[in-house]
């Protein structure tokens, strides 16, 4: 058995547990020095001394954060990417670890420091099978995805113009430690966001019959907007429409001239999607002429529902199951997910993997189960490179 690549006096090959020691390492690292989208500068160089310092060949990214590294194989193709998030969450971290967050204000509490620790372990395993890899595997730590952005920003680059298929890891938060969880098609719901400024006109609250209550109008589309979801929507289909943000006013005896709301749809299918924005637009306009305010509706479409390809769902299945991993189907989330910009043109799977947090993502206390590490890594490197040769014998055939 090869020796591998040595780090800090230790074969990362010669036992799990020397494996096991670099990726908790990492983690740890990586757990206390976050950073917020686009502003991953540290972190970035983190990973790419990780990856030079074991023979590993840096792509030249031409965005300011962000990774995309490349293991060549016997041949130039096929070509498939395996894809981690890097940023974190503008959040207090409160779980009390001993290797908390360091940068107030900032916290990895959804999980990306587990991904990238775990795409930095399956880089190094397979490194140390390049010559037998039957095809390129590109590695992809990407910047800014709780911004929605950051998916897109790289495919802009043209560095992912070649890849045949692409594989993204998540964490499901409170899920059983190691188990592994995919689902066909939408497993991410689609994120949109609408803006609502409401101009009517102050009046003293003695007097509201000398204004316009741009707050009734507001609690009219608030309850109208309910409406969507139950008596529109397919009853079999899934939606949701939350009002997040409703401001108006400066004190208590005083009508005031404007209210503004803000909000949030997630749906799975795309024509629920574009129903939902048609109707939410239809009750506004409809509510300011009844209410004789002047209504404006802004639409701010984000990121579609993911897309998993089914053949390489049961592909997952497979692989996991020749490493011993229990495989589960996941329950679909509403949550959002800009691995789908990627699935608009390139064929791939976003998986899960449990990590037994008691709290959810997003939470000031959440924090992973690191056992769950190694068979991350280990099948994130598992299908990078049967996918190559699953590639390879479907050309020949």
């Amino acid at each position: 058995m090869p020796t591998g690549t040595r780090k800090g006096g230790y074969d990362i090959m010669a036992d799990a547990e020397n494996l096991n020691k670099i990726l908790g390492d990492e983690y740890e690292w990586l757990h206390r020095h976050p950073e917020i989208a686009l502003q991953e500068i540290k972190t970035t160089e983190h990973i790419k001394l990780f990856l030079q310092s074991h023979g590993i060949e840096l792509l030249d990214l031409p965005i300011k954060t962000g990774v995309i590294a490349v293991i060549r194989g016997r041949s130039p193709h096929p070509v498939v990417a395996l894809r981690a998030d890097i940023d974190a969450l503008p959040l207090q971290e409160e779980t009390g670890l001993p290797f908390s967050s360091e940068n107030q204000g900032m916290m990895h509490a959804c999980g990306h420091d587990f991904h990238t620790a775990s795409l930095l372990g399956a880089a190094l395993l397979l490194q140390e099978r390049k010559n037998e890899l039957e095809g390129t595997v590109k590695l992809l730590f990407q910047p800014a995805e709780e911004s929605m952005s950051g998916a897109a920003i790289v495919m802009a680059t043209g560095l992912l113009d070649d890849v045949d298929v692409i594989f993204g890891l998540h964490v499901c938060a409170d899920a059983i430690p190691g188990v592994i969880y995919v689902k066909e098609g939408a497993d991410h719901a689609s994120v949109d966001r609408f803006l609502i400024d409401i101009k009517g006109n102050s009046a003293h609250a003695a007097y509201p019959h000398l204004g316009t209550d741009p707050i009734v109008a507001a609690a009219a589309l608030i309850t109208g907007f309910q409406t969507v979801v139950s008596r529109n929507v397919d009853p079999s289909s899934e939606a949701v429409v939350s009002i997040t943000r409703v401001e108006s006013g400066t004190t208590w005896n005083i009508i005031p001239g404007a209210a503004q709301l803000e909000g949030t749809v997630r749906t799975f299918d795309e024509s629920v999607r574009v129903l939902v924005k048609n109707r939410l637009e239809a009750i506004a306009a409809g509510i300011g002429t009844s209410y004789g305010t002047d209504i404006s509706f802004k639409w701010m479409p984000g990121t579609p529902a993911t897309n998993n390809d089914a053949a390489l769902v049961e592909f997952i299945r497979k692989t996991a199951g020749s490493l011993g991993l229990p495989v589960e189907t996941l329950a679909a989330s509403m949550g959002g997910e800009d691995f789908s910009i990627y699935q608009q043109t390139i064929e791939g799977v976003i998986w899960q993997i449990g990590v037994g947090s008691s709290c959810f993502l997003h939470h000031p206390k959440f924090a992973v189960d690191v056992s769950a590490l190694p068979k991350a890594a280990r099948l994130t490197a598992a299908l990078g490179e049967q996918i190559l040769l699953e590639k390879k014998r479907q050309v020949s055939l």
